[in-house]
């Protein structure tokens, strides 16, 4: 696709000395305020390259910060793909064998296939089920602006309403028949029902992979996240609140079916098509065409891999 090399302002910095946590689970920290109160998770490097979530679990931790309230868990999901980065190829460590946030359904959890991802996905399982609240931090190839993406339940929906206006993250990814490629760990167990009390579970996007912007919007977003569940008090408010949020519906999710895919013009992410505009080829999988008018694409992929995603087609949601 030809897309320029990005600029690494942000890069992973040792993480051993967080190794042995509190929980019999390497690389997760447990605070509990011994008040009542919710379990809220902030979790970080589900994907190895996505450091802003390592800026901001390393913020809470270095910071101190406690829980006022309930129990504060962070954890660093896959330091071993984390630990792979090399800077001259920085997207290739996303993932070393399957991708960490399409296994969390019992079908991958409990089958008999083994990997880097599904063993630390099975170690991470109890701190994931024992968590009322969860916010799972990620960051995307291309520089766009950061978003929510969420399950589209009612409780998931105030929630990330009440955190776009705290954080200024004012766009949301809403997934109303989930991903479609897989079970995402916010999708686990519970927090993949309905039902109240099942909790809120949200990504946040916070924008390019190595930007210091992207690390900073991490940080101020598990800070707003905790302190919608009053686990601490708020962080000061952003200098520019937005002025609205924009709310897009996902329709479907294309995968890169053969070697030949090929968007027809350089997409970051955010561009819109009308209906029945062609957004791809796929070989001998035939076309990618928007399915209905101001078609929104995102995170369309910054290099075709057969077998993974090429990009989400959505609609906006009208307010």
């Amino acid at each position: 696709m030809n897309h320029p090399a990005p600029v690494l302002e942000v890069l992973p910095r040792d993480l051993s000395a967080y190794r042995a946590g509190n929980t019999g689970v390497d690389y997760v920290h447990r605070f509990d305020s011994g008040r009542p109160g919710p379990h809220v998770l902030i979790n970080a490097l589900t994907h190895g390259n996505e450091i802003c979530g390592m800026v901001a679990a390393t913020h809470l931790l270095d910071a101190g910060v406690r829980p006022k309230i309930g129990t504060l868990t962070v954890s660093f999901a896959h330091v071993e793909a984390y630990a792979a980065f090399r800077p001259e190829t920085p997207f290739a460590n996303r993932q070393l064998v399957h991708n960490l946030n399409r296994i969390w359904s019992d079908e991958w959890l409990d089958g008999p296939e083994q990997s880097p991802e599904l063993r630390r996905a099975r170690e991470l399982r109890p701190v994931v089920a024992a968590a009322d609240h969860i916010l799972d931090i990620h960051s995307t190839s291309q520089d766009v602006a950061p978003f929510w993406v969420y399950p589209d339940f009612e409780r998931n929906g105030r929630a990330a309403l009440a955190l776009g206006a705290a954080s200024g993250v004012a766009l949301h990814l809403l997934m109303p028949q989930g991903l479609g490629s897989g079970t995402p760990l916010i999708q686990h167990g519970r927090h993949g029902q309905a039902g109240e009390g099942a909790g809120v579970a949200l990504v946040v996007e916070c924008g390019q992979h190595f930007l210091r912007a992207s690390a900073e919007v991490a940080t101020r977003a598990a800070l707003s996240f905790l302190a919608h569940f009053g686990l601490v008090d708020a962080p000061a408010p952003v200098a520019a609140a937005p002025a609205r949020q924009r709310r897009l519906d996902l329709l479907q999710t294309c995968m890169v079916r053969t070697p030949a895919f090929r968007f027809t013009r350089p997409l970051v992410g955010l561009e819109t098509f009308a209906q029945g505009e062609l957004i791809a080829t796929d070989g001998e999988a035939g076309e990618i065409r928007a399915p209905c008018d101001d078609c929104t694409v995102m995170m369309p992929t910054r290099e075709p891999i057969v077998g993974r995603e090429a990009v989400y087609l959505t609609r906006p949601l009208v307010a």
